[in-house]
């Protein structure tokens, strides 16, 4: 049967989800015709302007991993995606695979400007489907200001500008500011590199950046073009080791930053109050997160397997991490844009840098940094993101949740791109994955590390509970005795003096409550 999905003029993003009435979920792409449109044998699914549409399930068969959110490639003339959570790829046409499983596609036509789905009930449905809606798959930041650009680039004569992808306007100079501009900030605009930058100089580039607007926008505009070039003759030079990241990332000197247990508490959601706590705690810990990513390609861009063959990190392990960021940047905006709408702002509470000092204790092995920052931080926020969205849903925050679950499943691809990265490192090296896995928590996760474990979205992820969460809680985790929050609380708590020896630089959790109930008989 032929269903009708909507006019062509309503389709003009990547990728929507379709959904039918029979309850399946379809993902319907748009995509640049790969070769030029044949007048002789006209292709149903393409329009005149050069544009393709496909339609496949919207699950993987392997796990069910969202294919809206799927990586495509184009291999042998043809569209490739691959899913989010374990790498396994389809053809968008035919649905083949190269692990031998198959998806199932569905053909599209295009008649009079209006978009046609065929839908067979063999294929899944019962009876007469209907199309129940379409959904938008959010692909794009929510950048600031980026309105008025597009308004003064309509008004101005030709001069030296350059459009980026995503519809971000960028300015090469500033003698093209009208008087409308005049009246902004001069820094709300910020500095994009040349044509010749390689992705190390964007790296450090987005890393020195300390305006936070700027920094999604660059980084969205960084991805979108190295992925561009991944596809074309001229791929962009990676600059491995040619320049060098900052020990920390700056912030804007409006920020108020406190030490990690100054930072607000947050609360039960029940209240306004608490709910933009949250939000505001999300959205610094996302613009961390854009930095983690970016970081973790420039200062290990050289890395080679510690084996005979010394292998280099392969380009798809920039790609990936790549994307990780710009998945964050539009984390960020999401939660900076959702803060406003509830009257608030980032910045209008302090922030705190504590997921970065996990980088700094990392920055000399790949191996840890992506142990603590991918498999513990990330892979934390898959187990308390869903009581996070429930306290949203319990106070009736349905705006907020629609946010919080659109960075909920994106972070299930992270977890799964440090998981596959970690992977690939252990078996060019031999290594036992898990083993090493848990070495590098031993060595360099500070704090405690308890369940309840989200074992669902962690198995999607590849962290498989029966290895990589099990027995975590039963692990030595050192914390340093300069951390004097936590001794003085301990102190003030029993109020008796309590003298470590000086030797001690490391003490694990166990070890220490093990001195103090033995000091406090």
């Amino acid at each position: 049967m032929s269903i009708r999905l909507g006019s062509l003029l309503d389709f003009a993003q990547a990728r929507y989800v379709i959904h039918l009435s029979d309850g399946k979920r379809l993902v319907l792409f748009r995509l640049p015709s790969i070769e030029p449109l044949s007048i002789s044998v006209p292709r149903t699914n393409e329009t005149q302007d050069g544009w393709s549409y496909y339609a496949m399930e919207a699950e993987c068969p392997h796990a069910g991993g969202p294919m809206e959110e799927s990586h495509i490639d184009i291999e042998d003339s043809a569209y490739v995606v691959s899913c989010p959570w374990h790498a396994y790829d389809f053809n968008v046409e035919t649905g083949e695979s190269s692990v031998g499983i198959k998806t199932c596609t569905f053909p599209i036509d295009i008649k009079d400007q209006v978009v046609y789905l065929q839908y067979n009930v063999k294929d899944g449905g019962v009876g007469d489907v209907v199309l129940g809606k379409v959904e938008p798959v959010s692909e794009k930041v929510m950048l600031k200001n980026r309105e008025k650009r597009v308004k003064r680039k309509k008004k101005q004569p030709a001069s030296p500008v350059s459009t980026s992808t995503n519809d971000v306007i960028t300015r090469t100079t500033s003698e093209d500011m009208d008087e409308e501009e005049e009246g902004l900030d001069a820094h709300s605009i910020p500095r994009y590199l040349d044509e010749h930058a390689t992705f190390c100089d964007w790296a450090v580039h987005i890393l020195n950046t300390a305006n936070p607007e700027h920094k999604i926008e660059l980084t969205t505009h960084f991805f979108s073009l190295f992925a561009q070039k991944e596809t074309s003759p001229n791929s962009m030079s990676l600059g491995r080791g040619t320049v060098t990241p900052p020990d920390q990332p700056p912030r804007p000197e409006s920020l108020s930053e406190v030490n990690p247990w100054e930072a607000p508490k947050p609360g039960r959601g029940g209240n306004l109050k608490s709910r933009i706590t949250m939000l505001h705690a999300l959205a610094n810990i996302e613009l961390w997160a854009i930095d983690l990513a970016i970081d973790i390609c420039v200062r290990f861009s050289t890395f080679r397997t510690n084996t005979e063959s010394k292998r280099e990190l392969p380009r798809t392990f920039f790609h990936d991490f790549l994307k990780v960021a710009a998945d964050e940047a539009k984390h960020f905006s999401l939660l900076r844009t959702r803060l406003e709408q509830l009257g608030s702002r980032f910045g209008a509470l302090p922030v705190h840098h504590g997921l970065w000092l996990s980088a700094t204790e990392t920055a000399h092995d790949i191996r840890a940094r992506i142990s603590i920052i991918a498999l513990v931080h990330e892979a934390r926020g898959l187990d308390v993101n869903p009581m996070t969205i429930q306290k949203f849903r319990n106070a009736g925050d349905m705006e907020s949740v629609a946010t919080l679950e659109i960075i909920h499943n994106d972070e299930i691809t992270h977890v799964t791109t440090g998981h596959r990265w970690l992977t690939w490192i252990c078996e060019q090296e031999g290594a036992d994955a898990v083993q090493v896995f848990r070495e590098n928590v031993k060595k360099h996760f500070k704090g405690a590390l308890k369940g309840p474990f989200n074992e669902a979205d962690r198995a999607k992820a590849g962290m498989d509970g029966r290895c990589w969460s099990v027995s975590l809680e039963n692990l030595e985790l050192p914390i340093q005795i300069p951390l004097k929050r936590d001794i003085v609380q301990i102190i003030q708590m029993h109020k008796y003096p309590m003298d470590l020896p000086p030797e001690h630089t490391y003490i694990s959790v166990r070890s220490l409550n093990t001195y103090i109930r033995d000091t406090l008989k």
